[in-house]
């Protein structure tokens, strides 16, 4: 496994700064980001063997930015090192192109494991998480958007996240390259799909359905 090149993703400093030194001896750690956005770009930029995201990334979850590498590179290969240990988020995981899902609680003693499986075309997924949801199923044929944000778009999901982040228009429309009036019509969109009336509807939404952390 030695010269894999790695990507690390995480907005905690401090658990970023500890995956680089417990994985550096064994790899080359080209880029740690701390967004999905930024982590989608750093992909882009280096190629890596291996991508590790967190889920609660912030500006781009990190299932949303599984997705958008796997658009981009359909061989890469991608884990997941999450706090979240609920069915719901794996399904998402899984779906959106995950290979490993890894509790951050024994990222230090199975993330290894987890590497090798990946690395030899299996699937991994944390001990502790399995016994606490039972056997993860195999059958992955349901529609990511199905489990993820429900009757939204990708766009729409990742204007939701930035609505939900407190983002103003302008600073969504500067993050996604668009116009305001571009976020304006998907806000509108995004409301009238869920039903909802406000901003802090949404953010409920957004938080109940894993969009935003």
């Amino acid at each position: 496994m030695t010269g894999q090149k790695l990507l690390l993703a995480d907005d905690h400093t401090l658990m970023l700064d500890g995956l680089t030194r417990l994985l550096a001896s064994n790899f080359d750690v080209v880029a740690g980001v701390g967004d999905g956005r930024a982590a989608v770009e750093a992909f882009k930029q280096h190629r890596p063997d291996l991508t590790l995201l967190d889920v609660s990334l912030p500006i781009l979850n990190g299932i949303e930015a599984a997705r958008q590498i796997k658009e981009f590179d359909p061989s890469a290969r991608i884990l997941f090192v999450s706090m979240q240990t609920d069915k719901h988020y794996l399904e998402q995981a899984f779906n959106a192109g995950g290979s490993a899902y890894v509790s951050k609680q024994s990222a230090a003693t199975e993330l290894m494991q987890a590497i090798e499986a990946v690395n030899q075309g299996q699937y991994y997924v944390s001990p502790a998480i399995t016994e606490k949801i039972g056997k993860f199923p195999t059958d992955m044929s349901r529609n990511p958007a199905q489990l993820f944000g429900g009757r939204l778009t990708p766009r729409q999901r990742e204007v939701l996240q930035l609505i939900a982040e407190g983002k103003a228009m302008k600073e969504i429309a500067d993050i996604l390259h668009v116009s305001v009036r571009t976020v304006e019509f998907h806000k509108n969109c995004i409301m009238e799909g869920l039903g909802v009336r406000s901003t802090a509807e949404l953010t409920r939404y957004a938080l109940a359905n894993g969009i935003a952390g």
